[in-house]
């Protein structure tokens, strides 16, 4: 659904007009238009901001976990033109099963740590990204912390000294 405000911003009537099948939704909260396009047209639509609206930088990517809903993960685009001094939130949803979607490291270099961070702590996989490891957690850390379905307290260790030594 597009409401009315966002519907005569000029980036929403760009996007439509360059492509019909971008947008689920658009509105405006707080002086600050938000787009929701559909999963396999993120990049082309933020390409598209880039390339015609000089949204020069992505300031974050981050994500929401909407467990039990489906789709369940919520990816945010936190957009900003510094030549117009304009931000845009770009939003779309994959499911819980195997989320993945494109990477947009090839519109911005700079989304290469913000996608690695969703990954760490969402499992969400990025195709096509150059270095998709963890890079908050240790390598072999099990599982995803901000997933609501990640244990509350974390998974338990037991702390007892081993057998024959002292514990290090």
């Amino acid at each position: 659904m597009i409401d009315e405000a966002a519907a005569a911003h000029p980036v929403v009537i760009a996007m439509r007009q360059e492509s019909t099948s971008w947008l689920s939704a658009a509105y405006i909260v707080l002086n600050e238009l938000t787009v929701e396009v559909l999963p396999d047209r993120v990049v082309h639509a933020c390409r598209f901001l880039r390339r015609m609206h000089q949204f020069e930088r992505v300031s974050t990517i981050t994500a929401v976990d909407r467990y039990p809903a489906e789709p369940r993960f919520e990816l945010v685009y936190h957009l900003h033109s510094l030549a117009h001094n304009q931000r845009i939130r770009v939003k779309t949803r994959v499911g819980g099963e195997s989320p993945s979607l494109e990477s947009v490291t090839s519109v911005w270099a700079g989304a290469n740590w913000y996608e690695r961070e969703v990954f760490d702590l969402f499992g969400i996989e990025f195709k096509n990204h150059p270095d998709l490891t963890r890079i908050l957690m240790p390598e072999d850390w099990q599982g995803h912390p901000l997933r609501k379905d990640f244990p509350i307290h974390g998974h338990r260790y037991d702390y007892m000294e081993p057998e024959g030594g002292s514990a290090q």
